[in-house]
């Protein structure tokens, strides 16, 4: 059983600070070389709508993971052991994807061995794709708890628990990765490819 009053507070206070939240734009991402704890911490920082594993198993970002990223070359290397602006665009947007994507599906979706200029243009779409996101699902989240939250106008879509909201919650989540999934599958391939192979 949920408190129905301590998962309303939650949500107004989790909507209260995505409205606040977003990505950094990349000149707003320092370019100066950082060592591996600093990237770790700034990373943090940057990404801290995500919140840690309850039980600590799962961390956003780690210096191994990190160096796994560099080593599979989904990433550029550092330089002389310094992580600069480039570097951290790609960290912001694996550890983003990476919640709902696996890391196939991630690597075949960011640009690796392009310029500079070409991430620049890739990582400030993402930022931009995901601010509008976070106000998109911010409206839907508040729309399916509008019961919970006790708005007078609650639409048929609106769940009636918290178990409810956790549940569509989660479905909503599948749906989206099984649709990114689909459509990654779709790369270089056109509509008269599609119709043969069905």
């Amino acid at each position: 059983m949920y408190d129905k009053e301590l998962i309303a507070s939650k949500l107004r206070r989790w909507e209260a600070y995505m409205h606040r939240f977003k990505l950094p734009m990349w000149d707003e991402i320092p370019n100066f070389g950082l060592y591996m704890e600093q990237v770790i911490v700034l990373l943090k920082q940057y990404l801290d709508y995500l919140p840690e594993d309850i039980n600590d198993r799962q961390q956003i970002i780690t210096s191994s993971m990190i160096n796994n990223y560099v080593r599979t070359k989904i990433m550029p290397e550092p330089v002389k052991k310094k992580y600069f602006r480039v570097h951290l665009a790609y960290l912001i947007m694996i550890c983003t994807l990476k919640q709902s994507m696996n890391f196939a599906d991630l690597k075949n979706l960011i640009p690796t061995g392009v310029s500079e200029a070409e991430v620049k243009v890739f990582y400030e779409s993402f930022a931009t794709h995901h601010r509008s996101t976070t106000e998109f699902f911010v409206a839907q989240t508040r729309l399916l708890a509008a019961n919970i939250l006790e708005h007078e106008k609650a639409g048929q879509y609106a769940v009636e628990s918290p178990t409810d909201l956790i549940t569509v919650s989660a479905v909503i989540s599948g749906f989206s990765g099984v649709l990114a999934n689909k459509l990654l599958l779709l790369e270089g391939k056109t509509l008269k490819d599609e119709e043969t192979s069905e």
